[in-house]
């Protein structure tokens, strides 16, 4: 017969086991997370910041992970004040002028790392210089791993406010087609059609969404690209600070790998709890979303200045209306977009 401490002992054995098995695909991760758990306890002490505010850049890119010759065409500045947990969001167009570059911004990461391998480092001065804020941290991440993300996931969500189609999506694998000697080589593209209301995306659907830029009238403009990228990484935000996604080790696990083989940053480990607390603080707080929008942008005719290409330049000039109207939303502030471009002189 067995005794009670005997009995209480098999007990305890027994949930290690399960608490074991449980937790098994994590086990991999053990150091790393115990040093983040370390800083989350510890309130991010180590996450920089200035005045209270920890400011980001998400950059998409085209390619695979450390590939120097891709371009960064989602560029995200994400500022999360540890104050208020409130979080602002500011999508900057791919096509801004940068001079001191003779190129867009969406080259700066490809051009840092073919001169001295600072792809990161170009891309956070641009983006620093244009709003005016410091940028404390990088993200770097590829569409293949976006995809794959958002797949094991199980797709998201998405309010689609606006229906639009695109006749031209490029298909991958199809660019150096010659479609039979077509000259309009439409064998390159296909038609992808989006209605209104909240629509199920998985990881292939929710790209085509986040990149789509040939739809007719206002959706196939840049901004509102910008704002449909917005769109998806909030609604994958909601996904991993879900309780189904943090109560499953083994998902957990899956999207670590996934970051691991798909994300560069310039984010320390000894971070990564600060950031993890900011986030989970400002959850429930919601996000300001913004585009840096045509009101402070103008589109000058195509010359040998600007490499003969469509780009966009600061009106007058100039990037104080925007870098005060950026100043206005860090402020948690009701900041009226023609409060901000009424005074601008062309």
């Amino acid at each position: 017969m067995f005794t009670k401490k005997y009995t209480k002992l098999v007990v305890f054995l027994v949930l290690m086991g399960l608490l074991v098995l449980y937790m098994g695909p994590l086990l991999g991760y053990l150091p790393r997370a115990l040093g983040i758990t370390r800083d989350f306890v510890m309130d991010g002490k180590y996450v920089r910041q200035d005045n209270g505010r920890t400011n980001v850049v998400i950059l998409g890119l085209g390619g695979a992970k450390n590939e120097p010759s891709g371009l960064t065409d989602t560029i995200l500045f994400a500022s999360l004040d540890r104050n208020t947990n409130q979080a602002v969001m500011v999508s900057l167009p791919r096509d801004i002028w940068i001079p001191e570059m003779q190129a867009k911004i969406n080259t700066a990461y490809h051009y840092g790392n073919e001169q001295d391998g600072l792809g990161i480092e170009w891309a956070r001065r641009w983006v620093s210089q244009i709003l005016g804020e410091p940028v404390h941290y990088m993200v770097v991440i590829s569409f293949d791993g976006f995809v794959r993300l958002i797949d094991l996931l199980g797709g998201v969500d998405v309010g689609i406010d606006k229906a639009f189609t695109d006749n031209q999506y490029p298909l991958t694998g199809r660019e150096a087609d010659t479609c039979g000697g077509d000259p309009k080589t439409l064998c390159r593209y296909e038609t992808i059609s989006f209605n209104t209301g909240v629509q199920h995306m998985d990881g292939t659907l929710a790209l085509k969404y986040a990149r789509s830029r040939h739809a007719e009238g206002e959706e196939g403009s840049d901004f509102a690209r910008a704002r449909r990228q917005q769109e998806i990484i909030l609604a994958v935000k909601d996904k991993i600070l879900s309780t189904d996604f943090l109560l499953n080790p083994k998902r957990v696990s899956q999207v670590l790998q996934i970051i691991e083989d798909s994300v560069e940053t310039d984010i320390p480990e000894s971070h990564m709890g600060g950031f993890a607390k900011l986030a989970l603080n400002a959850r429930d707080s919601g996000v300001k979303s913004a585009v840096l929008k045509d009101g402070f942008l103008v589109n000058p005719p195509l010359s040998a200045k600007y490499g003969n290409q469509y780009v966009l330049i600061p009106r007058a000039d100039t990037w104080q209306p925007a870098q005060e109207w950026i100043e206005c939303l860090l402020s948690n502030k009701t900041c009226p977009l023609e409060d901000f471009t009424k005074t601008i002189k062309d």
